[in-house]
């Protein structure tokens, strides 16, 4: 029996986060040894080498002089600073509080799209917002003893990215998405390369280390599509709160991969960005239902 349009939206989003949480955790395995703007290069290279590859496969390059819309610019500095800030942050903060934080990105979304796309939100949906952020700041721990640089590092990310998607958003169909993805690979590895030197240098990149960056150029590529194709596929009110599986991800590698503890500050905050995003998704679906009912009324009186 074929999987619904919702289904196979759901698996691929499923998937987007798993292959992008084990990306992280394998950037965070060589943060101590090498510099962010050459693991940036490194993985960009080869995520660029492997998508030139497919897309000259697929057919994709007929396309390519697309890649001057001025909307995929914008959308490349939003993607490579949100990479900038995430790596770096990586190297001092548990994986499992990174991932906890990143999950207040589809909030960030909706009040980007209320303050600059004019979207309509709700009393309850702005609560919902509220109620995330509160979960962030626990997490955060805002005190001397508690707040770390890295931390905000991460929330700045968050913003970065719901930037990125916002813009993917308006960029709709314009561009394949591979030629999507192949754009932010290589400016990551052009900036990669032009930051090397302000942010540490080259250092010798053992063959674990390369391995590891090989791995995670893989993954991330499945990744790229994966969140593309999804977003694409099935309902986005359905499909993206699979988007929280990736704490779950972030959970399991921290445990075992980093022998990281979560502790119940962390799960707290991390239930209630859950929670409140979870309601501002239902929230957009009976709105999204209500105009559609509405439309359709319309139409047949009419």
């Amino acid at each position: 029996m074929p999987l619904s349009q919702n289904a196979r939206g759901a698996l691929l989003m499923t998937l987007a986060m798993g292959v992008f949480t084990a990306n992280d955790a394998l950037v965070k395995s060589v943060t101590p040894f090498l510099s962010v703007g050459q693991i940036m290069m490194i993985r960009g290279a080869m995520t660029t080498v492997m998508l030139l590859a497919i897309a000259w496969r697929m057919g994709a390059l007929a396309h390519i002089r697309r890649m001057t819309h001025p909307l995929l610019f914008l959308r490349s500095i939003f993607e490579i600073a949100g990479t900038v800030t995430y790596v770096t942050a990586l190297g001092s903060i548990q994986l499992a509080n990174a991932g906890a934080i990143m999950q207040f990105i589809p909030l960030a979304v909706t009040l980007g799209a209320s303050l600059f796309f004019r979207e309509q939100v709700g009393w309850r949906r702005w609560l919902a917002i509220l109620v995330g952020f509160i979960g962030v700041m626990i997490i955060l721990r805002p005190t001397p003893s508690g707040f770390s640089v890295a931390s905000l590092l991460v929330v700045l990310t968050v913003f970065l990215t719901a930037g990125r998607d916002l813009t993917t958003r308006r960029l709709g169909l314009a561009l394949p998405a591979l030629l999507v993805s192949l754009f932010a690979a290589s400016t990551n590895m052009v900036v990669g390369a032009l930051l090397m030197v302000p942010m540490g240098g080259w250092h010798p990149v053992s063959i674990e280390q390369f391995g590891h960056l090989a791995l995670a150029s893989i993954l991330l590529l499945m990744g790229y599509q994966s969140i593309i194709l999804a977003m694409r596929e099935g309902d986005v009110s359905f499909v993206a709160p699979f988007r929280y599986t990736s704490l779950i991800f972030a959970l399991g590698l921290g445990y075992f991969a980093f022998d990281e503890q979560p502790d119940g500050l962390m799960v707290l905050g991390s239930c209630l960005i859950i929670a409140s995003g979870l309601y501002a998704f239902y929230r957009e679906r009976q709105r999204a239902q209500s105009i559609a009912a509405e439309t359709s009324a319309g139409t047949a009186s009419g």
